[in-house]
């Protein structure tokens, strides 16, 4: 709002724009309150091995060798084994090769420093 003096004229328009202001930020107060409230999916939840091979798309075999050999996160407790799945996503992003997305030119340099040439000797005379 601009400061300059007002009028009586000027009351009713002003009124009115204040109503406005206060009712857009009200709106954007219930939308803040509703995204807080919003029930978070719990994501450390028990998963037989047979869904955890189809959440990770691998077959039984290939499961059990990686858990023989200690790369996937399991709990085991006598026959049984326990994977939870935020483990499960923890690792899998744990394994990226790259560990995020690179912008245009730090994918540029990146390409450019990795490729080593020898030089050319017959033309360093």
């Amino acid at each position: 709002m601009k400061q300059e003096e007002l009028t009586f004229n000027d009351l009713p328009a002003v009124v009115g724009e204040l109503c406005n202001r206060i009712a857009s930020m009200e709106n954007l107060l219930t939308e803040k309150l509703s995204k807080q409230h919003e029930v978070k999916e719990n994501t450390h939840v028990p998963m037989t091995v047979q869904e955890a091979c189809a959440y990770l798309k691998m077959p039984l075999s290939t499961f059990y060798y990686k858990v023989k050999k200690d790369d996937i996160p399991v709990i085991k407790q006598g026959k049984h084994l326990y994977i939870y799945r935020d483990e499960l996503d923890k690792w899998l992003e744990s394994s990226r090769k790259n560990p995020a997305p690179q912008s245009f030119e730090e994918e540029n340099e990146a390409v450019l420093a990795s490729h080593r040439r020898k030089p050319n000797t017959k033309n360093w005379e």
